[in-house]
C-alpha cells in the first residue's frame, strides 16, 4: 500500500516506511534488469542523457552505487567526493567488463542491498550515515540511492525513445527526494528556499510542501488527487536534465533557488 504521507527533515526524524521504500526500489530495479536483458550490443553502446556516458557506463555506475550502499553502515562517503567526477573514477575498476558481466553484477548487488537492508529492519537498527548535507538515517541513504537509480534509468531509456515503466510510488519517492535535496543544496549555497507548495500531477501526484525556514522539511500529502505539472518531469528538471521553469509551467515558485542542484551538476569540474 502506498504511503499517504512522506516527511523528510534535515537534523530530525524522517517519516519514511523503510520496508515499503525497499520494496519499491527492488521492484523497480528488477524491472529494469528485465529491460536490460533484451539490449543488443548497439543498445549498450548507445548514448544517454549523461553526455559522457553510454548506457553500459550508466549501468556500471549503478552497480558501483548499489554495492557502496550495501556496505555503508556507520560509514561516510569518502572525503572529497564530487558527484560530477568521483563516479568517473569508480568506473576505472570495471573498464573492459562485458555487458553480460555488468548485468549480472547489477542483479547481484541489488539482491545484496536487499538482504543487508532486510537484516537492518529485522534487528531494528537505525544509524546515521554522513551524507554531504549532514548525518541522516540509513533509510535516507537508500532513498538517495533509489533517486539516483530512477533518474539514471530514465537517462538510458528516454534517450533511446523507450518508455520508462514506473509507478506512482516510485515517482513520488524520486520527486520528493529531488525536491528535498534541491532545497538542501540551495541552502548550502546561501539561497534558502522559504516555503513552497507544489501540486503535481501524473504518476506520483500529490501536494509537496517544502519549508526551508530553518531546517529543511518536506511533507508530501498523497491523499488528495491533484492536477498540475508532471511529477516525473519535475524530478528530471531538479536533477538537471531539463529546465525547472519549463517543467513547472506558469507555477509561481522560486525555481531559481531550487535549480542550484541542477546548475551544480551541469557545471564543469575545474
Amino acid at each position: 500500500m502506498r504511503p499517504a504521507t512522506l516527511i523528510l527533515r534535515v537534523g530530525g526524524g524522517c517519516d519514511v516506511d523503510p520496508e515499503h521504500l525497499l520494496d519499491v526500489f527492488v521492484e523497480q530495479r528488477r524491472r529494469f534488469v528485465r529491460v536490460l536483458e533484451r539490449f543488443t550490443p548497439e543498445d549498450w553502446t548507445g548514448p544517454t542523457r549523461c553526455a559522457d556516458w553510454s548506457a553500459h557506463e550508466v549501468v556500471r555506475h549503478l552497480c558501483d552505487t548499489t554495492a557502496l550502499m550495501a556496505g555503508m553502515a556507520d560509514r561516510a562517503l569518502a572525503a572529497g567526493f564530487d558527484p560530477r567526477s568521483t563516479p568517473n573514477d569508480w568506473l576505472t575498476a570495471s573498464a573492459g567488463e562485458s555487458p553480460d558481466a555488468t548485468l549480472a553484477r547489477l542483479a547481484a548487488t541489488t539482491e545484496e542491498l536487499r538482504s543487508v537492508a532486510r537484516a537492518q529492519m529485522i534487528d531494528g537498527r537505525n544509524f546515521d550515515v554522513a551524507l554531504p548535507y549532514g548525518p541522516m538515517d540509513w533509510t535516507v541513504l537508500v532513498l538517495h540511492g533509489f533517486w539516483d537509480s530512477w533518474i539514471h534509468e530514465r537517462d538510458i531509456l528516454l534517450a533511446r525513445g523507450a518508455v520508462h515503466r514506473t509507478d506512482g510510488d516510485a515517482t513520488v519517492y524520486a520527486t520528493a527526494y529531488g525536491l528535498f535535496i534541491a532545497a538542501v543544496v540551495s541552502s548550502m549555497f546561501g539561497d534558502q528556499v522559504q516555503h513552497e507548495e507544489l501540486k503535481l500531477g501524473g504518476d506520483g501526484c500529490g501536494v509537496f510542501d517544502l519549508d526551508g525556514r530553518g531546517a529543511v522539511t518536506l511533507t508530501v500529502n498523497r491523499t488528495i488527487a491533484t492536477a498540475g505539472p508532471s511529477a516525473a518531469e519535475v524530478a528530471d528538471a531538479l536533477a538537471g536534465r531539463t529546465r525547472l521553469a519549463a517543467a513547472l509551467g506558469d507555477r509561481s515558485i522560486n525555481s531559481l533557488a531550487l535549480s542550484r542542484l541542477a546548475d551544480f551538476f551541469n557545471t564543469p569540474v575545474e
